[in-house]
């Protein structure tokens, strides 16, 4: 078994789990070293997705991940197929994230898995929890969006710009706020037109 995988394994459990530095510290630098390896690249250089295939523990087809990706591992990230995040999606993923096919991801937007208790001996010995982050199929994240551990967002729903999802949000549905909230659901307007009074236009 690699050291990443006993890493994993640990952060995976549920429950409070401790860090292990001499095991996970290591672990870590690994996928750091190659995280920066993968950002430093060009994004038109094919080693690129070579690596994020490496980096990532799943990547469908028709994925485009825009520079500059962070990550805390990378191994406990799955995405689909035809998935897209803008720059600077940040994944702290201690504990796993499921990104569904054909979800689009704005810029600036953090998945978070891990926290922390808020008993102050328990946070002084690096005592952590990871839940992990399900995230639908055909999902729109807008901008500068943060997920709480433990979330699910279901398929085909829309996050506004600027929300802290701390609860999941059922599928075809749009949602938004400081926390995050349903405010409706997908609707026959929304078949009709893009934004505002802008009508789609026929035959799309």
């Amino acid at each position: 078994m690699s050291i990443p995988r006993q890493a994993l394994d640990i952060m995976h459990s549920p429950g409070i789990y401790f860090w292990d530095a001499d095991l996970m510290d290591r672990a870590q630098q690994e996928q750091r070293d190659m995280l920066h390896e993968i950002n430093a690249l060009k994004p038109s250089d094919p080693r690129r997705e070579r690596l994020l295939r490496s980096f990532l523990a799943d990547m469908g087809e028709g994925v485009w991940i825009e520079p500059s990706l962070h990550a805390n591992w990378g191994l406990s990230t799955h995405i689909g197929d035809h998935v897209y995040a803008n720059a600077n999606l940040t994944l702290v993923d201690d504990g796993e994230i499921f990104i569904g096919d054909h979800t689009m991801i704005g810029p600036n937007v953090t998945l978070v898995t891990t926290g922390h208790p808020v008993r102050p001996d328990l946070r002084e010995r690096v005592a952590q929890f990871s839940e992990p982050i399900h995230i639908g199929r055909n999902v729109w994240i807008g901008a500068n969006v943060t997920v709480l551990p433990g979330v699910t967002i279901g398929d085909n729903s829309v996050i506004g710009a600027c929300s802290l999802v701390t609860r999941d949000i059922p599928a075809d549905s749009v949602a938004f706020g400081t926390p995050c909230r349903v405010a409706r659901a997908i609707n026959e307007h929304d078949n009709e037109y893009y934004w505002r009074d802008r009508r789609i236009p026929e035959g799309i």
